[in-house]
């Protein structure tokens, strides 16, 4: 049904629920963070299958070291990120922060969770250490640096949010 649908839609639990579309500042910043180089990075359209928790998910960005493992046998579906982010909007974001964030945890590959919201100078950074446990790292002035801590990748936020206009009303 998700190939012949005209719009993406989440798989949760046994119930299939519609994505609403995405902003132009949702677009502006989940693009930025495509300049990952030297990885496999997916904007928006690469599902991910969470099978602990029978989830099917789109994250806006997600990051895969090596090779991208595959469910089924089409290239649409994948299990193995490095690297998710999400760029909130006031529609997802308790969902992002809350119920999403714990599916997410349930990856064995994933070792961080970015947090950007769209309306104002601010980026929660999860990171997974070594002894397994997510810490959280908050970035609130427009002076900030995000640096990944599972690649090399740094960027200011005056970067990061460059073309966004706060002005935008979110739906």
């Amino acid at each position: 049904m998700e190939a012949q649908a005209n719009y993406k839609s989440e798989y949760r639990a046994g119930a299939i629920v519609p994505m609403t579309g995405g902003t132009t500042n949702h677009n502006q910043l989940a693009g930025t963070l495509y300049a990952c180089r030297g990885y496999h990075v997916y904007i928006g359209d690469v599902r991910l299958w969470i099978p602990q928790h029978r989830q099917y998910t789109y994250p806006d960005v997600m990051v895969i070291q090596g090779t991208p493992l595959y469910t089924g046998t089409s290239t649409t579906t994948v299990t193995n990120p490095l690297l998710i982010a999400e760029v909130l909007s006031k529609s997802t974001q308790n969902y992002d922060q809350g119920e999403k964030f714990m599916y997410y945890r349930s990856i064995s590959d994933l070792r961080e969770y970015i947090l950007i919201d769209q309306a104002r100078f601010h980026v929660m950074q999860y990171a997974r250490n070594a002894e397994g446990k997510w810490v959280l790292t908050e970035y609130e002035a427009a002076e900030s640096v995000l640096s990944l801590s599972t690649i090399e990748f740094h960027i200011p936020f005056r970067d990061l949010y460059a073309g966004v206009d706060f002005s935008e009303i979110e739906e």
